[in-house]
């Protein structure tokens, strides 16, 4: 009798899962439970902080880079078409001349 009690003692006890609802506590118990709950809380609301900044700057990178590249390939485009009409400028003037323009 001895050795198992020494044995449980040695070992420690862990904590039991209990339901607030269904338990009958008192209220420092109870207390306790909400105090336990709310730095759980803390600490895990934390680490989602943190993940919520990174992945928002994550999105809003990438939608600066949509952005930079839409208007780089809009200006671009521009350029195309100022090539083209200079295109076809030159082709006009090269052209042979008729009587009939």
């Amino acid at each position: 009798m001895a050795d198992q009690k020494g044995k449980a003692s040695s070992e420690g006890e862990y904590a039991k899962r209990i339901d607030p609802a269904k338990e009958n506590l008192t209220r420092e118990q109870l207390q306790f439970v909400r105090q336990a709950e709310l730095a759980q809380w803390r600490k895990k609301s934390q680490k989602l902080r943190s993940r919520n900044v990174i992945t928002g700057l994550t999105i809003g990178a990438l939608v600066l880079g949509i952005y930079g590249y839409t208007f780089y390939s809009v200006s671009q485009e521009r350029i195309m078409d100022e090539i083209d009409e200079e295109a076809k400028m030159a082709a006009r003037m090269r052209a042979p001349k008729t009587g009939a323009n």
